[in-house]
């Protein structure tokens, strides 16, 4: 007898059975590459709804190259952050001379879309674990090409000798609209940093229910003195807004909304770009909060008294000030050289020769626009370039008779102390979260935890390192022995830039008690940026729900 043929394949589908197909659906897209993921999420209504879960809370990717083929480490770095899903809100590649900024632009708009804002830079050095052994890396790069400010590295080609690296970081932020917006000037006219900060205002009430942004990573390019920039961001900005970066950069860039890369325009100059961090007004129900920390390793130590500038003079040739002053407490006007023997008489004991600066505290007025202007007090670092029996020289400009200042000389005693302080603050914050890796929301609700963190930006003085430590990986230590598992990234800085409210060391906070005012731009420091993420009460609920069923 023939055997009958079913025709009735189609199982019926339960509710529980459902739930197992979505949870299996669940496991597979999750393990898929970016690229593979992002077309998963457009097959239909039910597998985007899936995609969305996987990807519902915000993720940093990062991953370093030290291959000496410049074509070989970027493909080493893609390949590493798009190894699992990720939707690009934000790409960040800080790279040695042995690229072309030009080239590594064109490279991530291809992969990462038209819309995502991107920065690329030249780094001091650069940061992070390596995309093919995972080891953590701190590694200085050879940059006298890329910051000789009479050429152009893109149009002479990259260095053939020079010791290659890239750290490349990509993030999904949801709740956070991002953008990167320059401070641009003409070759005609001076920088207009009014501009700069209104810009920023505009993007941010643009998208946000304030005016004010989260935050702001920050690359200065080399040629433009950013302390006067950062004095004002630091007046406009409420005391919750976070800025980070690096003072001495070259980069390109581009934005998401049109702002254009002008870069190496005949008619333009670039003097700084942000990446703006805003809340977004429109974040979908159900989406936690985003918290950022910041916290400062401080490599500098206080010597001798306060003084306070008698005469000031300008050099514009080689932007130094020449300056005499009187100790605090005495009328005697002092030289540069008796200045200096008395700072040297206290170092006598010193085995090494410190770098010495002066921290000079200005008092001045700013306003945007038409507000009404407000005064702010500021801590300024300018290197001390030499002393003779007429002045003491120190670098940069912006000191005003009346100013007070005092000495300050590197230390490594004291950078190993604030990095543990570091740690310490970051221990704290542990505490609020799980440092277990997650792999689906419901670990979440099984183990009761609210807060996790999800990624971290180090930017370090290019001073610091091995050769100041006397030994390797002290500045990524604080964050590594909380988070192990977490991404980082980070880059050696000709200028570190760092500002919040939260979270500074106890030497940073003495400053402040002391009226020495805030301080933005720091030396032999290392600023820390740490990313964490709070489940909403929906979230909780949904994790929970799934678990059970």
């Amino acid at each position: 007898m023939k055997k009958m043929k079913n025709t009735n394949t189609k199982l019926p589908q339960t509710t529980a059975f459902g739930l197992i197909n979505d949870d299996l659906l669940l496991n597979i897209v999750s393990r898929l590459p970016a690229v593979s993921f992002a077309s998963a999420a457009c097959v239909n209504k039910s597998w985007n709804r899936i995609c969305n879960w996987v990807l519902s809370r915000p993720k940093l990717a990062t991953a370093l190259s030290l291959n000496p083929s410049p074509q070989v480490a970027m493909e080493e770095v893609l390949g590493k952050v798009l190894a699992e899903p990720i939707r690009p809100h934000f790409v960040i590649a800080n790279v040695s001379c042995g690229f072309r900024l030009a080239d590594v632009l064109k490279l991530m708009s291809e992969k990462f879309g038209s819309n995502t804002p991107i920065i690329v830079s030249y780094a001091s050095g650069i940061i992070g674990k390596e995309a093919c052994t995972n080891d953590f890396k701190e590694v200085k790069l050879m940059l006298s090409h890329c910051y000789d400010m009479n050429c152009d590295s893109d149009e002479d080609g990259p260095l053939e000798d020079a010791n290659n690296g890239i750290v490349l970081t990509v993030g999904f932020i949801p709740g956070i609209k991002i953008d990167a917006i320059p401070l641009l000037r003409t070759t005609k006219e001076l920088q207009d940093a009014e501009k700069f900060v209104m810009d920023i205002r505009d993007f941010t009430s643009s998208v946000s229910d304030s005016t004010t942004p989260v935050g702001l990573i920050l690359f200065g390019e080399g040629r433009f003195n950013m302390k006067p920039i950062l004095n004002l961001l630091d007046y406009a900005m409420p005391v919750e807004t976070f800025i980070v970066g690096d003072e001495r950069a070259r980069f390109l860039y581009r934005g998401a909304n049109d702002y254009g890369n002008i870069c190496g325009n005949k008619t333009y100059f670039t003097c700084a770009v942000a990446l703006v961090f805003a809340t977004d007004k429109d974040k979908p129900c159900g989406i936690g909060n985003v918290q950022f920390h910041v916290s400062l390793s401080n490599g500098l130590s206080k010597i001798g008294p306060k003084y306070k500038a008698a005469s000031v003079r300008v050099s514009r040739p080689d932007n130094t000030t020449w300056l005499t002053a009187r100790a605090d407490g005495h009328q005697e006007i002092l030289d540069g050289r008796r200045i200096l023997d008395d700072i040297n008489q206290k170092l006598a004991n010193r085995v090494d020769a410190p770098d010495l600066y002066i921290g000079v505290t200005t008092r001045r007025s700013y306003s945007i626009g038409s507000e009404k202007s407000g005064p702010l007090a500021s801590l300024a670092f300018h290197g001390v370039v030499d002393g003779d029996e007429e002045y003491l020289y120190a670098d940069s400009v912006g000191i005003k008779t009346g100013d007070y200042f005092q000495f300050y000389h590197s230390d490594p005693a004291a950078a190993l102390s604030t990095c543990s302080d570091v740690s310490m603050e970051l221990k704290s914050l542990k505490l609020d979260a799980n440092p277990k890796k997650f792999h689906h929301r419901s670990d979440f609700a099984v183990n009761g935890v609210r807060k996790e963190v999800f990624g971290g930006f180090i930017f370090g003085c290019y001073g610091r390192g091995e050769s100041f430590f006397k030994r390797a990986g002290v500045d990524g230590s604080p964050f590594l022995e909380n988070f192990p598992e977490v991404p980082l990234a980070g880059i050696f800085c000709g200028g570190e830039i760092g500002r919040s409210r939260s979270s500074m060391t106890r030497e940073c906070r003495k400053e402040s008690e002391s009226d020495a005012g805030s301080c933005c731009l720091h030396v032999y420091s290392t600023i820390y940026l740490v990313m964490s993420y709070t489940l909403s009460s929906l979230e909780s609920r949904d994790t929970v729900s799934l678990k059970e069923s």
